[in-house]
C-alpha cells in the first residue's frame, strides 16, 4: 500500500513556519509499522493544490492532506477537491449543528464565515474533529483515498490517532500484526551505530529502523506477524548488549520521561543549578504533569556572583578552578541540594559556545555533578561543538542519564562512545 501526505499553506512553503505536523505524522505511522512514501508541500492556490490532489491520486493509494480546512480565503482545500473530482460543494448539515452547538456552548456567536467549515465535496465522507471547528472528510479520487486533516496540530494529531490510522489498516492488505519496540541512545551517530549492528542476524520479518533528534537517535525494531514478534524480546536483548551503555531508555521519547517516571515510583526529591544548561534540564522535566511532585527547584546560577551567594560555592574554588570545573560544579550540586534538603541535585557548568572557549577548554567542554545524600559524582566531558543549542541539550541529557544510573543503582559514570572524558 503505497501512502502519501501533500502538507498546504503558503507559510509552510516559504518556511515562515516550521511543518511540524509532516514529522510527526511519519513517525506516528512508522510506530504501527507504516511508511510513508512520499511528501509533497503545496501554497494556497487553488490551482495548484487541484493539479497535486489529481495527480498524485493516480500514484498513491491513501493521501493524508493537511491544512487547509479553516474559515478564511486561504483555506481552499474542500473547494480544490470538489474542483479536482468536478462535483460541487454541499453543506454537511450535521457538521453545521456541530458548529452551532460548539460556538453556544462557550457562549460565543458563530461568526458566518465559519458555515464555510460545513461545505465539502459532494461524495466526501464526513471525518469527526472532536476537538475544533475544522470538519475532517475523506474522498475517493482515481485510485487514491484523499484523507483531510485540520491544520493545527492538536486537533490534526488526535484526528490522526483515532480516525486516520484505523483507516489505513482497514484498507491494508492484510491484517498482519506489527509490533514496535523503541532503544533511546546518546553519544554515538546513526552511522556508528549502523555499524555496531550490522553484524547481527535479524529474524526475518524483523527490521530495524533509525531517527535523530538530537541529542538522541532513536532505534526501533519493527516485528511483522506473532512468530516474528514472539521474538522480538530476544532480539531487543541482544541489540541492547551489541551497544551497552548509549541505550538510555525504552518506549520512551525522552530521557525526562525516564527520570519523571523513576522519581515519582521511588517517592525522591530532585533540585537542579545549571549554568550553560540555562533551564533546559528543568524545562524537560517540567514539560510532564506531576513533576511538582518531586522537584524542589531549578536554579539558573549563571554568573560566578549567583554561583557564591545563592548556592555557596566558595569564591576560591572559582579562583583557583575557574567556573567550568569538577570543583565548582560539585559545590553546586551539593549547594543546592543543602538548600532543601533534595534527595538528589543535578548543576551544570560548560562553555556552550560558540565563543569562550580557551586551549584547556574548548568551546563544548561541560562538567556536570550529580549530588546525593550520600556523596557527589561528577564529570567534565567535550561535545561536539557544532552549534550552542547542541552542547546545551547533550549536556541535558548526560546530566540526566546520571541521574537515572544513580536511580538504577547503576554505574553513574559510564563511556558513551563519542564524548571525550577530561581526566579529573
Amino acid at each position: 500500500m503505497k501512502i502519501e501526505m501533500i502538507c498546504t499553506g503558503e507559510e509552510v512553503l516559504s518556511g515562515q513556519i516550521v511543518d511540524t505536523n509532516a514529522a510527526w505524522a511519519a513517525n506516528a505511522l512508522m510506530d504501527h509499522g507504516i511508511e510513508m512514501q512520499q511528501r509533497i508541500t503545496v501554497g494556497d492556490r487553488l490551482d495548484d493544490l487541484v493539479s497535486v490532489f489529481q495527480e498524485r491520486s493516480h500514484h498513491a493509494d491513501i493521501i493524508l492532506v493537511n491544512g487547509g480546512l479553516g474559515p478564511t480565503s486561504d483555506d481552499m482545500s474542500s473547494q480544490a477537491m470538489a474542483l479536482a473530482k468536478e462535483v460541487p460543494l454541499i453543506e454537511n448539515a450535521i457538521w453545521r449543528r456541530r458548529m452551532e452547538d460548539w460556538f453556544t456552548r462557550n457562549g460565543r456567536e458563530m461568526p458566518p464565515s465559519n458555515l464555510k467549515q460545513a461545505m465539502l465535496p459532494e461524495s466526501a465522507v464526513m471525518v469527526d474533529n472532536p476537538v475544533g471547528t475544522a470538519c475532517g472528510f475523506r474522498v475517493k479520487l482515481n485510485r487514491a483515498w484523499l484523507f483531510f486533516t485540520p491544520g493545527v496540530p492538536f486537533e490534526f494529531k488526535q484526528m490522526v490517532n483515532e480516525q486516520f490510522i484505523p483507516f489505513v489498516k482497514s484498507l491494508a492488505d492484510s491484517h498482519i500484526e506489527v509490533a514496535v519496540h523503541k532503544l533511546l541512545t546518546i553519544g554515538n551517530g546513526e552511522s556508528v551505530l549502523a555499524n555496531r549492528l550490522e553484524n547481527l542476524t535479524l529474524p526475518g520479518g524483523m527490521t530495524l529502523g533509525y531517527r535523530s533528534f538530537m541529542p538522541y537517535i532513536e532505534i526501533k525494531l519493527f516485528a511483522r506477524g506473532d512468530d516474528v514478534i514472539e521474538q522480538l524480546p530476544e532480539t531487543v536483548s541482544l541489540v541492547k548488549q551489541v551497544l551497552g551503555d548509549c541505550v538510555v531508555a525504552e518506549n520512551l521519547d525522552s530521557l525526562a520521561g525516564v527520570i519523571h517516571q523513576q522519581l515519582l515510583a521511588q517517592g525522591a526529591s530532585l533540585s537542579i543549578a545549571e549554568s550553560c544548561t540555562g533551564g533546559m534540564i528543568a524545562s524537560n522535566l517540567v514539560a510532564l504533569a506531576g513533576s511538582s511532585a518531586y522537584l524542589h527547584q531549578g536554579l539558573v546560577t549563571y554568573s560566578n556572583e549567583s554561583k557564591v551567594k545563592v548556592l555557596g560555592v566558595d569564591p576560591a574554588t572559582l579562583d583557583d578552578h575557574g567556573a567550568v570545573s569538577i570543583a565548582t560544579v560539585e559545590e553546586m550540586a551539593k549547594g543546592v541540594r543543602n538548600i532543601l534538603d533534595s534527595d538528589y541535585a543535578l548543576a551544570t557548568s560548560g562553555i556552550a559556545g560558540p565563543d569562550g572557549g580557551s586551549e584547556q577548554k574548548p568551546v563544548g567542554t561541560v562538567a556536570i555533578a550529580l549530588a546525593t545524600k550520600s556523596g557527589v559524582y561528577s564529570q567534565m566531558l567535550k561535545f561536539p561543538a557544532r552549534s550552542r543549542e547542541l552542547v546545551r541539550s547533550l549536556s541535558t541529557a548526560v546530566a540526566l542519564d546520571m541521574l537515572r544510573r544513580e536511580l538504577l543503582q547503576q554505574p553513574v559514570i559510564v563511556d558513551y562512545g563519542s564524548y571525550h572524558r577530561f581526566p579529573k
